[in-house]
């Protein structure tokens, strides 16, 4: 359901705090050595070993594998957690749907579906526009793949910080990755420092946007939902593929191939990427 952006008076804490009790059961909640660590030194200004519990931490969320891997990754670590989703008209709007699934699944505590049609007006690309093919394994690094949504992270970054702000939350988390991020320019670290920054001056606010995956590869974000044995949940209920289909996906597209090689790797070499994920975070 898509709904307006909540004031503070609407969010109130008993119910939010009777939605995050318990919900954590297929999460393991062991052995967190990765307890908010896989971070950027500029998006974790925090004091050093402070830990999360008690606190909020907005997520966004779309119901890939990214996303959902930071999902897991915060559930053991926070008091509350908001997901929001965003309905931009896309191609691949299937994707809400099971984002809303996930939510249900993991019991997150607030899930909202926010209406962002404005962008897919403004922003031409095979996500916005039927007439306009996805590619077939398209993205060389030499060019804008035609699946980049100008100023999508942007906004996505500004509304989940305005969110943040309302419900008093102090992180914002997202699964931008500039190891294996398509050429995205908004899914660099540079960029999101520059939206952290923003966002704080703007809003006078402290806040952190946090990034868990942005120095992992493919193969090392499987084996962080591995970890915390959610292996199966992210290759099966996850949709990624900019055509809609859940699971494997198309197979074809950028994101499919790159979700695959990923996997491909990480089953081929388990103790190996597990040794590279524990040396990186």
């Amino acid at each position: 359901m898509k709904t307006a952006l909540p004031s503070l008076h609407a969010q109130r804490r008993n119910e939010t705090r009777e939605s995050a009790v318990c919900h954590f059961g297929n999460v393991p909640q062991r052995d967190l050595k990765f307890r908010d660590r896989v971070d950027t030194p500029a998006t974790c200004r925090g004091t050093p070993g402070m830990k999360n519990m008690n606190r909020k931490a907005v997520i966004v969320f779309s119901g890939g594998q990214d996303s959902t891997t930071c999902l897991i990754h915060a559930l053991p670590n926070y008091e509350e957690i908001h997901c929001i989703t965003f309905d931009y008209g896309q191609r691949h709007r299937a994707e809400i749907e099971v984002a809303q699934q996930l939510s249900v699944k993991l019991g997150v505590t607030v899930h909202k579906v926010f209406d962002t049609s404005l962008l897919n007006e403004l922003a031409i690309s095979s996500l916005t526009r039927d007439n306009i093919p996805v590619p077939i394994s398209a993205c060389s690094g030499e060019s804008l793949p035609n699946t980049f949504v100008p100023g999508r992270n942007i906004l996505f970054l500004t509304l989940a910080s305005i969110y943040a702000y309302q419900v008093g939350a102090e992180t914002v988390i997202t699964g931008v990755c500039e190891t294996d991020f398509s050429g995205y320019p908004d899914c660099r670290d540079e960029f999101i420092k520059a939206m952290n920054n923003a966002v704080e001056l703007g809003m006078d606010y402290k806040l952190r946007i946090k990034t868990p995956l942005m120095w992992l590869n493919k193969a090392e974000t499987w084996a962080l939902a591995d970890h915390y044995k959610q292996l199966d949940l992210i290759r099966h209920h996850t949709l990624s593929c900019y055509n809609g289909i859940k699971g494997s996906g198309c197979t074809q597209c950028d994101a499919c191939i790159l979700r695959a090689k990923g996997l491909d790797k990480f089953m081929k070499n388990k103790i190996e990427t597990m040794t590279s994920l524990k040396e990186k975070i």
